[in-house]
């Protein structure tokens, strides 16, 4: 993947004493149970946790689609946890790109529109979000595939539309949620040296993941059991071109 968009420098995330409880009527669940964690600009970053560790729960949080129960979060200095819906939205839109296990894209309409639809929302012209769409598709070698409907393609390529899609607005965080979990080991890899290209980039990449493999893509492994931080290691990662064993 070549000539990709550098993000804006300075973002870093901060949560201090995050709690997340979400109540079910008769009993409340604590997913979260007071979390401190930062992530500088430009890290690489696997979380991991079994089923029910909360490591989906602080992705929700951390990509600003659910909010804190108590305590803070800071994204690039703003205070998220004091946002109205609208302006969390445009934030979410401007500074994070996701990619998602299942692909979340729409049946109906080409790669293209669907990478297009970030882009649409931030209020982009046509013609801005066309140029755009084609140079993110270019970028994941599917150029020659705009007009392509997501039935027509396979998981791989499913998942490099997604990934086009969460770089069109040039985010400065990438959060993926099981990227490689719907792909055989072959296709995962391909994905995964996406990802550490958009680090080598200067992006912010975080995976959320329960596979080893996955996470030795990264250069630090956040462990998430019963909701709070089991284990925070830093790793050397793969070098550049390498895969991780």
């Amino acid at each position: 993947m070549a000539d990709l968009s550098a993000p804006v420098p300075g973002t870093a995330i901060r949560l201090s004493g995050v709690h997340k409880v979400y109540d079910t009527g008769e009993n409340a669940v604590c997913a979260l149970r007071g979390i401190d964690l930062e992530i500088a600009a430009g890290e690489y970053v696997a979380v991991m946790g079994p089923s029910g560790s909360g490591k989906s729960t602080l992705m929700h949080i951390v990509g600003c689609l659910d909010a804190v129960s108590q305590g803070e979060y800071h994204l690039g200095g703003e205070p998220v946890s004091a946002m109205g819906a609208r302006r969390l939205a445009r934030l979410r839109n401007r500074k994070i790109g996701f990619v998602f296990q299942s692909f979340n894209l729409l049946p109906r309409a080409s790669i293209l529109r669907n990478v297009e639809l970030p882009m649409l929302y931030a209020g982009a012209s046509r013609a801005e979000r066309r140029r755009r769409g084609l140079e993110a598709l270019e970028r994941v070698g599917l150029g020659e595939r705009t007009r392509h409907l997501p039935a027509q393609l396979s998981g791989g390529q499913k998942q490099r539309v997604a990934i086009a899609r969460a770089l069109v607005n040039t985010p400065d965080i990438v959060l993926a949620d099981e990227p490689t979990g719907n792909l055989d080991t072959r296709t995962g890899q391909d994905i995964l040296t996406l990802f550490d290209e958009l680090h080598a980039a200067g992006h912010t990449v975080i995976l959320v993941t329960h596979d080893s493999q996955v996470a030795a893509h990264a250069r630090r492994v956040i462990r998430i059991v019963d909701g709070v931080i089991a284990e925070d290691v830093r790793t050397a990662g793969p070098a550049p071109g390498e895969a991780a064993a």
